[in-house]
């Protein structure tokens, strides 16, 4: 539980790892995900450590897999998943893993290719056939008569008029976005000496490479001359026709076409045996390629792991560095005597002191991990800092809770929540691509604590879908009020709006049990009434949680040793919060419990009195609430402005004090002899150098060694202050976002109720509207409830909620600037 709270301890552990059982300590090691590995070989090159062979290796075994994974997805097969918990191989089946890849995707591509040129040439037949089929024919000669322009020819024979005269042809296909520029530009280069026909195929033939059925344009061309054939080829070939020879004669045609199709036929069997050939390789690729995958990656993970190690060449031996948690140092140890059991020589792991701050380490589980991730979102706390989390699971939903109540809107938001947990173990819920679904699957803790919180602030505030609800009998009697003001029937008729006083005895008999009074629905002063009672509750709910981070804050202080902190930071901070704004507060409850109904209309106004409060002045108009007010007042901004000059000087002046004292005490040979001692009889090392001081001094590692730049240590200082001061005036005023969240959240339901239900209701009782017609409007009012209140409006008091939690974190006691533990782990593989 400790470790909840704040980061479990982390050392540094070194490892010697005797050469023949290197790889598999490193692997259980993996498998356990215990240690972080540094590296020690960060001066030298990749290309130059002693595994990158096998890296390589492992890298070329992964380009083939995803070669192997392509070809399964374009034949439109999924891979399973990994059976089993599948381990790191042996080195020495790595050569024979690529073997086998290589032989399996050898195979497969050869396959592959002999289908594609089987495809390829099928369509060649089927374009032939179609050209063939297509029904052209060669044009009927000329028997015009009507003028010498009819019965000249196109071109004279060189030998004379009409002799060796012959008609040529051209035929193919073309793809059909091509065809009319193939048609116009033939014309134009040929200068009309040709007779061309285009039509579409009958039927689709199906693409070669992608698959899919294609249109094809085929053509047929005639022409005279060698000079124009010429130029028709070099066209077609431009713009890549499939030409095929075209028989003149049609019963050579005939012939040629029962020739192609017997062909097709024949080839279409042998394609079916290749494919069928071919689903069965896809089909071992899918036995072999999960397995092999996540063994090949944790091979690759071991390797680079290993490169990250010191060779010793005395020893024979690899020497490694690693974080490990205190805790899990026995597991470690056992891990390292199983795995190189067989190796002869037993692997070594000691703890060795370091002065680099260690990695941060929280342990979560399903149900903190989403409150963790919101901390961490902030920035990852320092070692030993004390972790906001534990109270985030609390204050997070609470805030977003006063924003958001409401028991309608809340209780589907923890119903959806509710289904998520509930169904959390299926698999069909885990494997979920969406990232909007996964978002929300994430944070279902979370939502399903945003919805109960919004379900109890919606009691408080008496609303469900912005509707009051009598749950318990009203504190306010209009009978006894109507009998004993003598309200008459002339009054009632020319008063619409009617008044209760509390004054008059029997009208108010107390407060309403849990929460607010269903009466004040009804009343014309309502939204004045929730402003003022929101406002001041979002005030003090605003200065108690920034007096709570200022309060965590001890605990860091006296976790690390730096006391002086307390008296130099935390309590001028407090007196300064606290004199301010929490006087505000007990101004604010103080006038809840003193002013009665009877003297509520001559009640001083809080707000004139905390600016008369900076003005060290009163106001004759405004009365003070108990004696010595102003004396009081007075004292406390006094106070508040006193703490400014100590948060300021304080802690620089101690620092570069105690650095005085410490140069003047020490001699550089004692203080070496001194430093040496400490770090063999402490291995353990001490936290309490890292603390905050380095933060705002510049410092190192060690505050006692580090050297302090007054400039520097002065500057820090002065920022945190100048924050921390000005932080409390924004911060608070930050917090009335509270307020005005709630209220918008509370109009805009007001205002969705009144626009859709409240004229549904008023069209059925008035006219009369059918129960049927009526459900449209309910199913419109309960879209835009879910599109707009719970996605919407909840969504922006997420946004805000985040807001308000760094108001706490930025309050000293959380600096963020750590860094996760990133156990060496071949989980993500698994997964």
């Amino acid at each position: 539980m400790g470790s909840m709270f704040r980061s479990e301890e982390v050392v540094l552990v070194q490892l010697f790892l005797p050469t023949a059982a290197a790889y598999t300590c490193v692997s259980q090691l993996g498998e356990l995900g215990l240690a972080e590995f540094r590296d020690l070989n960060a001066s030298v090159s990749a290309f130059q450590r002693r595994f990158v062979v096998d890296v390589r290796r492992c890298e070329e075994l992964e380009k083939t897999f995803t070669f192997l994974q392509e070809e399964v997805r374009r034949a439109g097969l999924v891979l399973p998943a990994p059976e089993g918990r599948l381990l790191a191989p042996p080195p020495r089946d790595l050569l024979r893993i690529q073997e086998e890849t290589d032989r399996l995707a050898q195979e497969l591509r050869d396959v592959r290719g002999n289908q594609q040129a089987l495809r390829t040439q099928l369509h060649q037949l089927q374009l032939h056939s179609a050209v063939l089929g297509q029904g052209h024919g060669p044009p009927l000669a000329v028997t015009h008569t009507d003028g010498p322009l009819e019965r000249t020819p196109l071109l004279q024979s060189p030998g004379g008029p009409h002799e060796d005269l012959r008609v040529n042809f051209v035929a193919g296909a073309v793809e059909p976005h091509k065809a009319a520029a193939l048609e116009r530009l033939l014309w134009r280069a040929c200068r009309g000496f040709l007779i061309s026909s285009f039509r579409e195929t009958e039927q689709q033939l199906e693409d070669p490479v992608t698959g899919e059925p294609v249109t094809w344009m085929t053509f047929l061309i005639s022409y005279w001359g060698e000079q124009i054939g010429q130029k028709i080829r070099k066209i077609t070939d431009c713009f890549h026709c499939h030409v095929f020879p075209f028989l003149e004669q049609e019963e050579a045609r005939l012939r040629a076409l029962q020739q192609l199709q017997q062909e097709s036929q024949e080839l279409q069997e042998v394609l079916g045996e290749t494919e069928r050939f071919l689903s069965q390789v896809l089909g071992r690729v899918q036995q072999l390629l999960p397995p092999r995958q996540v063994q090949v990656r944790k091979m690759k993970a071991v390797y680079l792991v290993l490169n990250q190690c010191s060779v010793s060449t005395t020893h024979k031996c690899l020497i490694a560095e690693a974080w490990c948690a205190t805790r899990d140092l026995p597991t470690l140890q056992e891990a390292l005597l199983d795995s190189s059991s067989e190796a002869g020589v037993s692997a070594v792991a000691h703890r060795i002191p370091c002065r680099d701050m260690p990695p941060t380490l929280i342990r979560t589980n399903r149900f903190t991990a989403s409150f963790q991730g919101i901390v961490d979102a902030y920035g990852v706390g320092r070692y030993q800092e004390v972790n906001p989390a534990p109270y985030t699971i609390i204050t997070f939903p609470f805030l977003f809770a006063v924003m958001f109540g409401d028991v309608g809107h809340g209780l589907l938001m923890f119903l959806f929540a509710l289904a998520m947990v509930l169904s959390e173990n299926q698999p069909a819920v885990k494997a979920a691509q969406n990232e909007i679904w996964q978002t929300f699957f994430g944070g279902r803790y979370l939502l399903l604590l945003m919805g109960l919180f919004s379900i109890y602030t919606g009691f408080i505030y008496n609303e469900c879908f912005s509707r009051a609800t009598a749950i318990f009998p009203s504190g306010w009697s209009v009978a006894t009020m109507a009998n004993q003001s003598g309200w008459s029937d002339s009054f009632l008729a020319q008063h619409e709006v009617l008044t209760l006083d509390p004054n008059i005895t029997g009208v108010f008999l107390g407060p309403y049990p849990f929460g607010i009074d269903p009466v004040w629905s009804l009343a014309s002063n309502h939204l004045s009434f929730l402003n003022s009672f929101k406002m001041k509750m979002s005030v003090i709910l605003g200065v108690t949680h920034m007096a709570f981070g200022v309060v965590l804050g001890v605990f860091n202080h006296m976790h690390f040793g730096q006391r002086h902190r307390l008296l130099l930071e935390t309590l001028p901070e407090l007196i300064f919060l606290l004199g301010l704004f929490g006087y505000l507060v007990f101004l604010v409850v103080y006038k809840w419990l003193k002013v009665s109904a009877a003297s509520a209309a001559s009640a001083p106004s809080i707000l004139i009195h905390f600016i008369n409060m900076f003005l060290f002045s009163g106001s004759p108009t405004n009365q003070p609430l108990f004696p010595g007010q102003e004396v009081v007042q007075s004292t406390l901004v006094v106070l508040a402005l006193a703490t400014v000059p100590v948060l300021l000087l304080g802690t620089p002046l101690h620092l570069l004090r105690r650095q005085r004292h410490h140069r003047s005490r020490r001699s550089p040979h004692g203080r070496q002899e001194e430093d040496k001692a400490g770090l063999l009889d402490s291995p353990d090392m001490s936290v309490n150098g890292w603390g905050s001081d380095e933060e705002k001094a510049g410092y190192l590692e060690d505050e006692e060694e580090a050297e302090l730049v007054p400039s520097e240590v002065f500057m820090h200082q002065a920022i945190h202050t100048i924050e921390f001061c000005l932080g409390c005036i924004s911060n608070t005023a930050s917090y009335l976002r509270l307020w005005a969240l709630s209220l918008a959240h509370a109009q805009l339901s007001e205002v969705l109720w009144s626009m859709v239900m409240h004229v549904a209701l008023v069209m059925s009782r008035d006219v009369g509207v059918a129960a049927v017609v009526l459900v449209p409007i309910f199913a419109a009012f309960a879209v835009m409830t879910v599109a707009i209140l719970l996605v919407m409006e909840g969504l922006s008091a997420f946004l805000h909620a985040l807001r308000l939690h760094w108001v706490e974190f930025q309050n000293k006691f959380y600096l963020g600037t750590g860094y996760k533990l990133s156990p060496f782990t071949f989980e993500v593989e698994d997964e």
